[in-house]
């Protein structure tokens, strides 16, 4: 892999290994861009193959979450990490206090939180060596569990992208699909249960989906029939990449909105459902609720004010879609569009006023 070539064609700004041999750590630090801010991007730990692939991961998380923060509206740039190794086996208190010590290192430049095979137990102790981390204890005036913000997230843009695909966004008598009964699923089960939408569920956890037909009232199906149930609404809260070559054409919903990252195999699946009327929620401005309600603890942890912010959610759904349908552009693109037009909004915006100030020197 050509390092240099792969950060400078994405214009990434740094990208740190850190390495302690005492306790095992090799992790990556990706930061894509601070532009609106610090960098701000959880910490994943995976059994990466080889390291090429982490880094690749590293790097494509980190850009993720650069336009996640900037269509949320956050002054927050992107970045992420990805620590090599098997978060049930390979985890120890040494590996997580060296890797908060990196961090410290960078002096605010990079904010982390916890991630897939991170947990708010491993975010404490990384905090015992920095205050540049969020998710931790809510002991220590922490959000604790993101799962419910990003539930409520998810809720709010689902209304909006029924909205425009059916002119109400009353979820009440809709029947929607949801692929994978986690943590925030299930919440987001409540919310569309308690407004009156019927439930198909699916999980390879069997549990997971009896608590839901328990619970809710669901209808439960088989993992590989969840695609083409008879529903209003599709919402992958599982595993990424659903929206694929074989997944399309079994595709009976008018409308795809849920929790999971990379819903699209590829970009063109996201201009097949465009072509095929199908109403997308972009994934990662749908499901930016746990990251609004962490970055809140920036500013002192207040709920209520964090579930303001999420709530938006809807009005950053209406406003993607708007601009799909005005400009005639799939939503994963509108979305792209939007998140970059802010980020260059500010950085002109400051590159004036440099060179504004630097003339205003030189005449002195």
């Amino acid at each position: 892999m050509e390092l240099f070539a792969a950060m400078e064609r994405d214009d990434y700004e740094e990208v740190l290994f850190c390495q302690d041999k005492a306790s095992g750590l090799k992790a990556i630090i990706a930061i894509h861009d601070t532009t609106l801010g610090p960098a701000l991007g959880g910490t994943r730990m995976w059994t990466y193959a080889t390291e090429e692939e982490a880094v690749v991961d590293a790097l494509r998380l980190a850009k993720g979450m650069t336009y996640k923060n900037a269509v949320a509206g956050l002054n927050l740039g992107g970045g992420k990490t990805v620590i090599i190794g098997d978060p049930k086996k390979d985890k120890n208190e040494a590996m997580f206090r060296a890797f908060g010590r990196y961090i410290q290192g960078l002096n605010g430049r990079y904010i982390t939180a916890e991630d897939v095979g991170t947990t708010e137990e491993d975010m404490d102790i990384i905090h015992q060596e920095t205050d540049f981390v969020t998710g931790i204890s809510a002991t220590y005036g922490s959000s604790g569990n993101p799962s419910p913000a990003t539930a409520f997230g998810v809720y709010r843009g689902m209304k909006a992208a029924a909205k425009a695909a059916f002119g109400s966004d009353s979820l009440n008598g809709r029947t929607v699909a949801v692929q994978g009964v986690g943590n925030v699923s299930f919440t987001l089960c409540k919310y569309l249960h308690e407004e009156g939408a019927r439930l198909i569920v699916t999980d390879i956890n069997k549990e997971a989906v009896s608590r839901a037909v328990e619970a809710y009232g669901a209808t439960a199906v088989d993992p590989g029939e969840i695609i083409q149930a008879e529903c209003d609404i599709y919402a992958p809260c599982a595993l990424g990449a659903t929206i694929n070559d074989e997944s399309l054409p079994l595709l009976r919903a008018k409308v795809v909105a849920g929790a999971a990252n990379n819903q699209l195999k590829e970009p063109r699946h996201g201009d097949a459902l465009h072509e095929m009327g199908i109403v997308y929620a972009p994934d990662y401005v749908i499901n930016a609720g746990g990251v609004i309600n962490i970055a809140d603890e920036l500013n002192g942890y207040n709920k209520e004010r964090a579930f303001k912010q999420i709530a938006k959610i809807y009005d950053s759904i209406t406003r993607v879609l708007e601009i799909s349908q005005l400009s005639g552009i799939p939503a994963y693109a509108a979305a792209d569009q939007l998140a970059e037009e802010r980020i260059s909004l500010l950085r002109n915006s400051r590159s004036t006023f440099l060179r504004n100030g630097q003339h205003a020197l030189s005449r002195r």
